[in-house]
């Protein structure tokens, strides 16, 4: 585990440097690296495709940008791509500090650090410095420049999908749109990527998104909206690596199997279950009204919710191999539960049928977990009545939902449940 979780710290490492946006080559950068590790499905969909009630908009792509004084840069995009407003329109001009303030951003309560900031749909630029530099620039001229380019291009985003033995699906999305933000959402990839990887003949077919932001995921949905009566269930990832204990933000029907799984999954460990906002990240695209998919969202910190949040504060170092781990942990839990979930019928249910002629008893022997596996046994039998699934027995039962699963199994082999 220890090998796992550092190898997904180097891949977060390697993605942290690269300028990423909602569109351009940082997102074709990122993404063919991440295709390094899974055989992905790139798209591109054209500026000023239609996407529901929005439009592709033009590609960005940034070289250089700087503050400088005497030939000299005090900002510099390339020790830091954060310093660029996302989308800032190229500009090339020599003025006052005292003109220059109006594009410049900073947190006064966080003085050392950089905050993020993007002008996606509104042309302007702007650039973005601790606090604490701007307090040491004197007054006169600088020398500006930002070498970008706004054209038509395209939205760029990608798929990975592990066949299962139905087509029904799971998704699992990840917003790739962010610069050099480590926790959001370099660390959701790398949990992503590491789950995919660990597939092996799944009952669900599984389709990871790798999107940027809200354009991302709706342009996916306008463009699979005559199949995603497929998408069964659903998880959003991201905020997947600080110290934090872990958040899961229920989908907006609230009672969607998902919810249940992740409930089920989260309960021996120290979590939080929020209800569904249409704030957030993607699971608002999914979750709008007229999907209404049943996908929730696991972070550990949730959205907004730690001082480094969209700062340059949220560096690999905020990042920890554990925490990695600990998110995938709870994703492979939730994987099993998904897809070995079901409900069965009790062929026996005149009274507690015989379990020790079928050899039922003599398999638990020597089993460290023995009691907790008759105790599954009995509930399971109990309980399989048409009308309550596994997730629910183990629920009720207040047993690990793999111990249910396991005895479901036995009693099925046994001739005794009915799928």
């Amino acid at each position: 585990m220890s090998a796992l979780g550092d190898g997904m710290h180097a891949l977060v490492r390697r993605l942290y440097p690269l300028c990423r946006s909602i569109t351009g080559n940082g997102v074709r950068d990122t993404l063919r690296i991440i295709g390094e590790h899974l055989d992905l499905h790139v798209h591109e969909v054209p500026t000023g495709a239609q996407v529901l009630d929005w439009t592709v908009p033009q590609e960005w792509n940034i070289r250089d940008a700087y503050i400088a004084r005497d030939g000299e840069r005090v900002v510099d995009f390339q020790r830091l791509n954060l310093h660029v407003v996302g989308y800032s329109v190229p500009v090339e001009r020599t003025m006052p500090l005292e003109e220059l303030r109006g594009h410049l951003h900073t947190l006064p309560d966080q003085p050392d650090l950089v905050p993020y900031r993007t002008s996606y749909y509104a042309p302007t630029w702007g650039f973005c410095l601790a606090q604490s530099t701007l307090d040491e620039m004197p007054e006169g001229d600088y020398e500006v420049r930002i070498d970008a380019t706004l054209a038509n291009g395209s939205l760029t985003y990608a798929e990975h999908v592990v066949r299962g033995q139905v087509d029904d699906e799971v998704i699992v999305s990840c917003h790739v749109c962010h610069p050099s933000l480590a926790n959001d959402n370099m660390a959701g990839v790398a949990v992503a990527v590491e789950l995919a990887k660990s597939l092996v003949n799944p009952y669900y077919t599984y389709r990871f998104i790798f999107a940027p932001g809200t354009i991302g995921a709706i342009t996916w949905l306008a463009r699979n909206r005559d199949r995603v009566d497929r998408v069964k269930h659903g998880i959003v990832l991201a905020c997947a690596g600080d110290r934090g204990s872990l958040t899961y933000k229920q989908s907006r029907r609230g009672d969607a199997d998902i919810d249940r799984v992740m409930a089920h999954v989260l309960r021996d460990r120290p979590h939080e279950i929020r209800e569904f906002s249409p704030y957030g990240y993607d699971e608002r695209q999914y979750c709008s009204p007229g999907f209404n998919l049943g996908v929730g969202s696991l972070t550990r910190t949730p959205y907004a919710g730690y001082p480094e949040y969209h700062t340059s504060g949220d560096n690999p170092d905020f990042v920890t191999p554990e925490s990695l781990v600990d998110t995938l942990a709870v994703c492979r839990e939730a994987v099993e539960v998904l897809d070995r979930n079901r409900t069965y019928v009790n062929l026996s249910p005149y009274g507690e049928p015989q379990l020790g002629k079928r050899g039922l008893y003599e398999s638990l022997g020597g089993r460290s977990d023995a009691k907790d596996a008759q105790l599954a046994m009995l509930w399971v039998l109990n309980l399989s009545d048409g009308t309550n699934d596994l997730l629910t027995i183990a629920d009720r039962a207040r047993l690990p939902f793999a111990a249910v699963a396991a005895a479901a199994d036995a009693l099925h082999a046994a001739g005794l449940l009915k799928d």
